[in-house]
Order: C-alpha cells, then structure tokens, then sequence
C-alpha cells in the first residue's frame, strides 16, 4: 500500500519541539524526511532526565520515519552540502530565529533561487517582523503572551501553563496545514513558495471562540478551572474515593439525565434549575448539590451508574488507565526497536486514511546514522574530510 507523500523529500532543519513534530507529521505519510544535524545534534537529543541509550525520549518521541546526516552548517563547505541538498528535495523545513538562516546560508531567498519549486516553512516564536522578532522563546514563554495562561487555572491558583506544550503542538499542526496548501498550489503552478508562522500567532488563533468574548465585551475572560462561562454543570467533582470525574449538561434533558443519576433529586426539583440559564444563574448551588452527591460514592460506582444514563461524563484517568486501555494499546501504541535504545513505545498518528494511511517505517535515528548514504543519493562528496566534524556556534532556535 502507498503513502500519501511517498516520493516527497523533505530536508529538515528544525531542532527541539515545534519543528520535528511536524516533520514527524509529514514523514508518517510517507515523505522522506532528512534530518539535517549539526555534530553535536539535535539540542532535543540531551533534553530532559529520562534516557534510552545515549538519546533523551523526548528526542525518541518527535523523531521516528527521519534519515539524520550530520552538516555543520557553520562552515562553509557544510553551507555547500546543504544548500546542494536544498535543489533535490520538495520542502525545507527550519526554525531559527530569524536571521540566523541567512547566517547559515539556507534563507529562503537563497535557497529558492537555486530551487524555484521549493516550499520554504519557517516557524518562529514571535515571527519574522516586529520589535519581539528576535526574542529567544519557548513554549511556556508565548503561553503567558498569548493570554492562553491567563485563561487557565482558578482564583486560588492563579495563571498556569497548559499540562502539555501547547503552543509547540499547535504551531506544528497548522504549519504542516500550509505545507500541504502550498503543495496542492504548486501542483497547479509549478512554483513554490514560503510558509511562514509564529508559536505566538498560532497559539493566539487556537484560543477561539475565547477571543468573542474579549471582542463582545472588551473583558477578559476569568479563570474558573475546569468549568465554563456559559454551560453549567461543566465541571469536575471529587468521589468518596478522592477521584474526580468530569460532567457536562449543555442542554435541559443532560441536566435531568445527569441530576437523576446521581440521586439529586433536590435539585431536579428546583425551579430555579429547570432551564440552561436558570442553572448558569445559580452555579453555586448546582455545583454544591453535585458535590454532595459524587462524594458518597467511588469513581467505579459512578462510572458504571452515568453509563447506563447515557451522561456525558468521564472519569479524570492517570497515564496508566489511558495507555492500559485495550482500545488505545490496539489503535495508538506502537513498539519500536531501536539499535542503541531498544524497544520503546510511542503514539502513532491518529489520523485514518482509508487508501494512503500513515504508518511507522524506521524508529529514530541515531545521529548521523545515515550521513554516507544520504549524501551519496544526492551526488555529493564532501570537499574537506573533517567537514562534519566541527562544532557549531550555538545559533539559537524558535
């Protein structure tokens, strides 16, 4: 069976996060994706106090389906290798901070000079432009400018980052969006183009429909944990076993199925609680009914009691009842077999095709693992010997 991108070549610069995961995106639909390191490689490699074999598992994690050839491209000799490489392949990918491409020799004017199909995708922390432009940053850093921290947490906590890198998931998945648009386009022109995006920008745009309130009101909104401005109950309650479970009743039926599940009858027979407004007017009393009523009983009683009500719930699950669950082990978890690292599980790409499905080809590779082949496929015999063997300056990405 094809990949969707087979045949596509993909000359990747990108370091840490935001970059190799999408990468990672496109080399899961087949594309070959050649990870292009300095000698120290990738700074993610080191990243982090969990190890296998001599590579961090966030390394492991945004790696898999890549070809790593080693090109210093501090030096000029590295700066021919690459920019030789830049007229053979379908898409640069690179996440410097701007300048430092044109610095290396690989901006996108001098690389689509010597390639005019090429599509050029730059993603930044704070873009191209502006007095922010050349700003180091990283995820939690454009959290608290974006106003996404501003919206997450409680009166008592205060801002929090998001439990995940959010800003490094979502510029990767919009980014690899315009890739493909830019793509499809040159199907119809025969011309490539840049595909620009700042951490910043996406993460602002990812907050809707957040920012119709901001624009309807000129407030922002307040933190209020885990429930919501306009649909109560929308909240997580603690069991008699002191887990919590999440519910939701947007409409007037949830609401009774839920109330009556539960055993709260005092609430069901409220008037105050009949309609979505009446109960968004009173949040205090719908959330302290549901309170009482979750903590007499454990989070198994519950789960089994709203399943059959057919609520809109879930249990608040830890790591290990996601990723023990027989659905997720079958369709999510995939085992590599790494030749320093060993065997190690990942997540595989979620997204079905019927016709051209992703698919995990080759785990990560070790650094410059594959150097001599790849630039062998691209006609290239280094000029100097020790080409790939010098240290970069450190040079800064995002």
């Amino acid at each position: 069976m094809s990949s969707a991108l087979e045949g596509m070549k993909v000359l990747d610069f990108t370091q840490m996060m935001n970059g190799p995961f999408g990468t990672m995106l496109l080399a899961d639909f087949g594309a070959d994706v050649i990870k292009v390191e300095p000698p120290v490689g990738d700074t993610m490699r080191l990243t982090g106090e969990t190890f296998l074999g001599d590579d961090a598992v966030y390394f492991l994690t945004l790696n898999r389906n890549k070809r790593s050839v080693i090109v210093d491209l501090a030096m000029p000799e590295g700066q021919r290798v690459a920019q030789e490489m830049a007229k053979q392949v379908d898409i640069v990918v690179e996440n410097f901070r701007p300048g430092v491409a044109e610095k290396l020799g690989i901006s996108y004017e001098t690389l689509s000079a010597l390639n005019p199909r090429l599509i050029y995708c730059s993603t930044s922390a704070f873009g191209r432009t502006g007095e922010d432009s050349f700003r180091p940053g990283m995820d939690p850093v454009v959290q608290a400018m974006s106003g996404i921290m501003q919206l997450t947490g409680d009166e008592n906590t205060g801002p929090l980052k998001t439990g995940m890198p959010y800003a490094d998931l979502i510029t990767p998945l919009l980014s690899t969006i315009g890739v493909l648009a830019a793509v499809q386009s040159r199907n119809k022109t025969g011309r490539g183009q840049r595909v620009d995006l700042s951490m910043i920008d996406a993460t602002i745009f990812s907050m809707i429909p957040r920012d119709a309130y901001y624009f309807a009101t000129g407030e922002t909104p307040g933190r209020i944990g885990n429930a919501h401005w306009q649909i109560v109950p929308y909240n997580t309650y603690r069991t008699s076993d002191d887990r919590h479970i999440m519910v939701i009743a947007h409409t007037d039926k949830f609401w009774r199925v839920l109330a009556s599940a539960v055993g709260a009858t005092e609430l069901l027979d409220d008037d105050r609680l009949k309609t979505k407004d009446g109960r968004l007017a009173n949040r205090q009393i719908v959330d302290a009914g549901l309170a009482q009523a979750f903590a007499r009983q454990s989070l198994a009683h519950w789960d089994e009691k709203l399943r059959e009500a057919h609520a809109m719930f879930s249990p608040v699950l830890n790591f290990q009842e996601v990723f023990e669950d027989p659905r997720v082990q079958e369709d999510l978890v995939v085992e590599l077999d790494h030749p320093k690292a060993g065997k190690f599980k990942v997540v595989t790409n979620p997204i079905r095709l019927s016709e051209t499905p992703p698919s995990i080809r080759r785990p990560p590779p070790t650094l410059g693992q594959h150097t001599e082949e790849i630039l062998r496929e691209f006609g290239i015999t280094p000029q100097t010997p020790d080409q790939t063997q010098v240290a970069p300056a450190a040079l800064g990405s995002e």
